[in-house]
């Protein structure tokens, strides 16, 4: 059932990982969305985050990075909007680090208005005077181990997507190993021997998980996942899009 009435005005800031790596996690996003009734356009500003550069330790362009960002944000922010962002690492940037190195009004301004994807559908869901769209005629697994990233557990918003896909009805087995990226650091040749075994102790509890499904909202951690298990986990706004029936890109009804 489809929300006819405005329930939101959001902003995307639909991070490189999204933009370039996982486009379909986007399109679903706003699928979904648009269904519970959220306004949806882009933000001000689609540029990088920064997050590469603060990991590598050039403050210098970070900073740079950060105080053009929250000036499009705050832009954005002003029209109305709430940001979402799809990704965590890149959404503790906004919240967290652009107050900190920006420290401005307007990054602070920015950190209050900005949520990830599934915290802002349970802040819609548990407000008064809107809800969320419970009627799941698509497909939903009986079981879904559902990876929660490092740098969403950091935001300190609670398990927002655990959350949202148990109104799907699924059973959700909670799998919290770190998956050994963090940040930019896992990805360096030089850190493998350090990272490796922290991504196979998550294939591990993943595989005793059991779940029908796997999800998560990282990609680089997902990344690791797939790079251990074989299986390419889905974005809890992609297994909300295919427990209404919204078909995957490219796939007919």
């Amino acid at each position: 059932m489809r929300i006819a009435k405005r329930q939101g005005k959001v902003a995307i800031f639909p991070t490189c990982l999204v933009e370039y790596q996982a486009p379909g996690v986007g399109h679903d996003m706003v699928k979904v969305y648009e269904r519970n009734g959220v306004e949806c356009t882009l933000a001000d500003t689609t540029a990088c985050c920064g997050a590469p550069y603060l990991h590598s330790g050039d403050l210098k362009a970070f900073t740079r990075i950060a105080e053009k960002n929250v000036k499009d944000l705050a832009r954005s922010v002003r029209k109305g909007n709430d940001i979402v962002v799809p990704q965590p690492t890149c959404g503790y940037v906004l919240k967290k680090d652009y107050v900190v190195y920006v420290g401005t009004d307007e990054a602070r301004l920015v950190a209050e208005h900005t949520y990830d994807a599934a915290e802002y559908l349970m802040r819609l869901h548990k407000a008064d005077g809107t809800s969320l769209d419970t009627e799941f005629n698509g497909f939903v697994p009986e079981t879904v181990a559902y990876h929660t990233p490092c740098h969403l557990k950091a935001q300190n918003i609670g398990l927002k997507s655990r959350d949202l896909i148990k109104l799907t009805g699924a059973k959700v087995k909670l799998v919290q190993q770190c998956s050994g990226i963090d940040g930019m650091w896992g990805l360096r040749a030089e850190n493998a021997e350090l990272s490796m075994p922290m991504a196979r102790k998550l294939a591990d509890e993943l595989k005793r998980a059991a779940g029908d499904v796997v999800a998560g909202d990282c990609h680089l951690a997902n990344t690791a996942i797939t790079e251990q298990t074989g299986e390419v986990p889905l974005h809890p706004l992609q297994l909300i899009a295919r427990a209404y029936g919204i078909p995957e890109e490219g796939e007919q009804r």
